[in-house]
C-alpha cells in the first residue's frame, strides 16, 4: 500500500514579510503566519504523522495547528544552509541556480538538501508504509520533493523559478 505523503511549506515569518533569507536560524512565525498555522491545522485533520523541520518556524506552525497525531522533527528537513548569508536579504542568495552543486559559502548546496531529503523519504516509507504523513518544512525541501517524487524535474529548473505558495502538494510513496 502506498503511503501520502503532504507537503506544507512552514507558515509566513517575519523574515519572510521583511525579505531576509533565513535559512538555519530559527525565524519567527508573524501574525499572518501564526493564522496560516492554524488553517493548515483545519486542512490537515486526516493524517496519520507529522515530520517538521526541527527549525522554530517549522515546529511553530505545526504546535499551532494543534494536529491530535504524533509530531517528530527531523533535522534532515531543515532548509538549506547558507552559512555566511543566513539571514542576509534574499537577493543575495541570486543567482540561486548556481547553487544546485556548490555550496554556499560556508553552507550547503541545493543537492546536500535533496540527498538529506531523500535519507528522510526512504525513512518513511521503511516506517510509515500506507499512512498519510505531513510534512512541513521549507522551499529547498519542496524543490527536493518535487524533484524526487515529481518526475524529475531538475533541481536547476525549480530553483529559477518563483515559488508559488498553495495549501500543501501530495506525493506517493
Amino acid at each position: 500500500m502506498a503511503t501520502r505523503l503532504i507537503y506544507e511549506t512552514h507558515a509566513t515569518t517575519l523574515d519572510n514579510q521583511n525579505g531576509i533569507a533565513t535559512g538555519w536560524l530559527p525565524g519567527e512565525l508573524s501574525a499572518r503566519g501564526r493564522q496560516e498555522a492554524e488553517e493548515l491545522g483545519v486542512r490537515r485533520r486526516g493524517v496519520d504523522v507529522v515530520f517538521s523541520s526541527d527549525l522554530r518556524r517549522a515546529v511553530q506552525t505545526v504546535e499551532l495547528a494543534d494536529l491530535a497525531v504524533p509530531h517528530l522533527q527531523d533535522w534532515r528537513l531543515r532548509e538549506c544552509n547558507y552559512g555566511e548569508l543566513n539571514g542576509a536579504p534574499t537577493d543575495a542568495l541570486s543567482p540561486k541556480a548556481e547553487r544546485v552543486h556548490k555550496p554556499f559559502p560556508g553552507g550547503q548546496s541545493y543537492n546536500d538538501v535533496m540527498e538529506l531529503t531523500r535519507a528522510f523519504l526512504e525513512d518513511v516509507k521503511r516506517w510509515y508504509g500506507g499512512a498519510t504523513v505531513l510534512v512541513v518544512a521549507h522551499s529547498a525541501n519542496r524543490w527536493a520533493l518535487q524533484h524526487l517524487l515529481g518526475g524529475g524535474v531538475p533541481l536547476a529548473k525549480l530553483i529559477a523559478e518563483p515559488f508559488n505558495w498553495q495549501p500543501g502538494w501530495e506525493y506517493r510513496l
